[in-house]
């Protein structure tokens, strides 16, 4: 498979059941966990970043619940979160974006820092970078910076520049899936919007924005995961528009057309997922970098998990793919990568995230079972000398860091590259 690894690594403290997480990510990723143990919590906090820079930090804020549910909630009573993410970008550049948002009294929120360092011998003649602390520009590569707000990401107002556009339009590209059969049912509003909304309320518009080519590789994917259904097409209805297939029936030759409100939960949310998966393709610049989907296999007969398991192999050849799932279905396959998979238990109210343990990796390297055999015998489980020090009575402060530094955990000291 092909690197098409837009986020490398994740760094998380505090963010909702997440105390503290540090782990690298590859072009396909599954979270692997029960229920309740926080899988979704760590997908939101990279759909965090995408809500925040295509809308607004009050409104990712507030939509999760306010600041207090966002941070995560201990005996420490933490005031702050961070996140921190590695990247890769197309056009050859690479860095990394990071901020920490605090509490103020009451219920209120601050930017207290935000950090992005971009490095590109081909792009740029030397590295490029911005540092904000609470609403000042504290060091920045720019000969002309905009102003800061304490409470708004900086990299909004920085997108302006030739140089931080690509890093806002990749973060805010991203998209992020709990796909809902009733909304994808009801007749839906022509959107120009290029990526698909995380209820697919948008699903028509964006799958009849498709090149014909990426049409037909989802209609053959849908039709060996629903087997009887062949087609797809788009149909208005007025002023709204919605999605029209066509079926095997019993004891007819011809197949039947059936519109999206007559249509199986399962139909329309396997559909949902395939577009998701392919949606921008063939076109360079409505390129969505990264998708993130809770537990695909909803509503999908088992013996179908393969062909979905393709699927989402197929997809990541162009754009990450991150997939939450407690199916062993969907990992039956022994040749699926171990360090693709993402062990995620909670303990005491602590999510925890890492790589599969050591004697996981020993097992599903040598074949001795495959990662969903291993899932059923309820044996993954994160490897805890990956866990940052202090997971679990304490944690070190996190804050932002060099890349090349041999511990992430430790003080930077000054806010921008030597």
């Amino acid at each position: 498979m092909q690197d098409s690894t837009f986020i490398k690594r994740v760094i998380l403290k505090n963010y909702k059941s997440i105390a503290a997480c540090n782990v690298q990510l590859q072009p396909l990723t599954f979270l692997v966990g029960r229920n309740g143990s926080g899988k979704s919590n760590f997908l939101d906090a990279l759909r965090f970043v995408a809500d925040a820079l295509n809308y607004s930090l009050e409104h990712a804020i507030r939509d999760r619940g306010g600041i207090n549910d966002v941070r995560r909630r201990s005996r420490g009573h933490p005031n702050h979160f961070s996140i921190r993410l590695e990247f890769a970008l197309p056009n050859g550049s690479s860095g990394h974006y990071a901020f920490r948002i605090g509490t103020r009294s009451p219920g209120g929120y601050e930017v207290q820092t935000e950090e992005c360092i971009l490095y590109c011998k081909e792009l740029f003649t030397h590295e490029v970078y911005f540092r904000v602390d609470s609403g000042n520009v504290m060091d920045t590569s720019l000969e002309v910076a905009p102003a800061a707000a304490p409470d708004r990401l900086y990299l909004v107002n920085a997108s302006g520049l030739p140089e931080f556009r690509p890093v806002y339009e990749a973060f805010s590209q991203m998209g992020f899936y709990n796909l809902n059969p009733d909304i994808i049912r009801e007749l839906q509003a022509p959107d120009p919007r290029k990526v698909l909304t995380r209820d697919g309320g948008n699903l028509t518009s964006i799958f009849a924005q498709l090149p014909q080519t990426v049409q037909e590789s989802i209609e053959e994917y849908l039709a060996a995961l629903v087997p009887g259904v062949h087609k797809v097409n788009v149909k208005e209805l007025g002023h709204k528009e919605t999605l029209e297939f066509r079926q095997d029936v019993a004891g007819d030759e011809y197949t039947w057309r059936f519109l999206a409100n007559n249509m199986s939960d399962g139909t329309l949310r396997v559909l949902g997922i395939l577009v998701a998966l392919f949606q921008g393709d063939g076109v360079k610049q409505d390129s969505v970098p990264l998708v993130g989907i809770e537990e695909p296999e909803i509503a999908l007969h088992p013996a179908a998990a393969g062909v979905l398991l393709d699927a989402l192999r197929d997809a990541a050849y162009k754009r990450q793919v991150l997939i939450t799932s407690h199916s062993p279905d969907l990992l039956d396959d022994k040749h699926l990568d171990v360090n693709s998979i993402l062990a995620v238990e909670a303990h005491d109210g602590n999510t925890i995230v890492a790589q599969v343990d050591k004697v996981g990796k020993s097992v599903l390297h040598d074949q001795l079972c495959t990662p969903g055999e291993y899932l059923r015998l309820d044996q993954f489980q994160p490897d805890l000398t990956q866990i940052p020090k202090g997971h679990g009575p304490k944690v070190r402060q996190l804050v932002l860091f060099d890349p090349n530094d041999s511990d992430p955990y430790k003080i930077k000291k000054k806010g921008t590259p030597e």
